[in-house]
């Protein structure tokens, strides 16, 4: 029999619920009136993490510390917000009430901001023998595996081994991919060299490659073609038109059945919103929450969904808003002054109406494009822009400056040292469902 979770009676507050401290959940629990509400918010991690800039942790540019906050610092003068970390489970809008792996948790009002994780759309091939990069861990297992091929391959006397190892394949042409081909380009130009002397990195072969017919499809064709054409300078092979069928035994192979052997293979190509068990079926659509004009889900008056996992569709937006920062952010606030306001009576709510501020992707070191409006650049002020807004971006002082440091010190000199291979040693105090 599952119990209820140990949390302080609410007194005379209305309970909030915020599953998922991403940028929704984290900007809600943030700017909700703690003068009316009791918050709970909940995370499997007790900690925030700026997606963003994972790929950079992934290639040792940025320490894990410095893109992640602890969620109790965050709320230390919170007296009405308690954090738990805890994985939810089920809900049950009759009884209005929450089951997680702590226990059942009450509310009043539920907000589900629980995100997105890797889609590898049914392909289970796929899923076991690529690296993923949506989580702060899949960062440092990404890091390992890229150190790991160079180590092992200054030791391997096997020339087709070899080349497997100093092969990299990554599947998606976003902004994530092209970042992350942008990084292994200039790494494989400036830093790779001095660590591992003895290798001849004309062998080193990174590819890139997306279903659709251009990269970063989410941005203008300009800033497609200025990716492209950067990226073919930097010497990154890049494949359009071309979908993984498999990924097997260090061979990936396409729809058209030709193969690139990888022991690297970085899976960065799709998304899938993570649901919630116990909603209407009618509440989904292709796995998001259906939301109405102020982030309520279809069929329920007291659960909202914010962010990635919310579907929120309209004339201009049939297939919804994009699942980036700054709609995540957005719905966090436009719900937090509805709810703030009145929680009774939508007629007097804000209807949410998104404000697209543009995008930017860095394809490497001088090199990123903008897409700003009317205003469309690429190149060396684009990339300044591009820092500067995630430094901006980034919660904590201490984490702001550390970055800034890290980018200068990196600029000045090309070498971070924060290439560590470091494995964990299992030990009993971790739960096996807790490594995943």
């Amino acid at each position: 029999m599952i119990t209820t979770a140990n949390i302080p009676d609410r007194g005379d507050k209305k309970r909030l619920v915020v599953i998922g401290g991403g940028f929704a959940g984290l900007e809600l629990a943030k700017k909700i009136d703690k003068r009316q509400y009791q918050v709970i918010l909940i995370d499997k991690n007790n900690y925030y993490q700026f997606q963003p800039l994972f790929y950079q942790v992934a290639t040792g540019g940025l320490e894990p510390s410095s893109i992640s906050y602890p969620h109790r610092k965050n709320f230390q003068k919170n007296k009405d917000l308690h954090f738990r970390m805890c994985e939810a489970t089920f809900v049950d809008p009759d009884k209005k009430e929450l089951t997680t792996n702590i226990g059942i948790v009450p509310y009043d009002l539920l907000v589900i901001a629980t995100g997105c994780d890797t889609n590898y759309f049914g392909n289970d091939s796929i899923k076991e023998n690529t690296f993923a990069l949506k989580s702060l861990s899949e960062s440092l297992l990404m890091r390992n595996r890229i150190l790991l091929s160079f180590e092992e391959s200054l030791t391997t006397t096997d020339d087709s081994k070899r080349k497997e190892l100093l092969t990299f394949v990554i599947v998606g042409g976003g902004a994530t991919g092209v970042e992350l081909a942008g990084a292994l380009a200039d790494m494989r130009k400036s830093i790779f060299p001095k660590d591992y002397p003895e290798i001849d990195f004309n062998e080193m072969d990174i590819h890139l490659m997306d279903g659709m017919d251009r990269l970063l499809g989410g941005m203008s064709q300009r800033a497609s073609q200025k990716a492209y054409d950067t990226l073919k300078d930097r010497g990154v092979n890049i494949h359009l038109n071309k979908t993984v069928k498999s990924v097997e035994d260090s061979c990936v192979t396409m729809g058209d059945d030709s193969q690139i052997r990888s022991r690297n293979v970085f899976w960065v190509a799709g998304v899938r919103p993570n649901s919630l068990n116990g909603l209407s079926e009618n509440s989904y659509n292709r796995g998001r929450l259906v939301v109405n004009n102020y982030n309520q889900v279809e069929g329920y008056n007291d659960i909202f969904a914010i962010g990635d996992t919310s579907l929120l569709v309209s004339e201009d937006r049939v297939k919804g808003h994009p699942q980036v920062a700054q709609v995540a952010l957005q719905m966090a606030k436009n719900l937090a002054v509805n709810l703030n306001g009145d929680s009774e009576r939508n007629s007097a709510w804000h209807e949410f109406v998104y404000k697209d501020k543009g995008s930017l992707a860095t394809i490497g070191r001088n090199a990123a494009v903008a897409d700003l409006g009317k205003f469309r650049f690429g190149g060396w002020f684009a990339w300044w822009l591009w820092l500067w807004v995630h430094i901006l971006s980034i919660v904590g002082m201490r984490n702001k400056v550390s970055v800034f440091i890290d980018w200068v010190w990196s600029y000045l000199n090309y070498d971070v040292s924060l290439r560590l291979l470091v494995r964990p040693k299992f030990n009993k105090m971790y739960k096996e469902e807790d490594l995943q």
